[in-house]
């Protein structure tokens, strides 16, 4: 039995969050968010909602799911489209950036 959630639009570079998301892929789910809890980034509380999401979605899915038993099966992220702004440069020129954003996706099954 397989539950996913996900986060889409993130404003964050998906090579940020792919630092926090390594952390837990492949976990056990209470230990993932224990990790997730104590992780100094600033898009950890984000990634603990899309994991807390995925597990109340499997519990959602089967009544008789052991949230004991689950553990993250997938975690990724996928760059998501860029907005483009333009920053004021000398002599009346205009230098381009991009912000970038990010979608967030974490699966938790249940371990045999």
């Amino acid at each position: 039995m397989t539950a996913r959630a996900e986060a889409r639009y993130i404003r964050m570079s998906a090579q940020k969050v792919r630092l926090v998301i390594d952390l837990i892929r492949g976990r056990n789910a209470g230990e993932a968010i224990t990790i997730l809890r104590t992780t100094n980034k600033k898009i950890a509380p984000t990634v603990e909602k899309v994991l807390r999401s995925a597990i109340a979605n499997a519990g959602n899915k089967s009544e008789h799911v052991d949230v004991d038993k689950l553990y993250v099966s997938e975690a990724y992220v996928n760059e998501g489209p860029r907005m483009k702004r333009i920053r004021p440069a000398p002599m009346g020129r205009a230098y381009r950036y991009q912000r970038r954003i990010s979608h967030i996706i974490v699966s938790v099954s249940e371990k045999a």
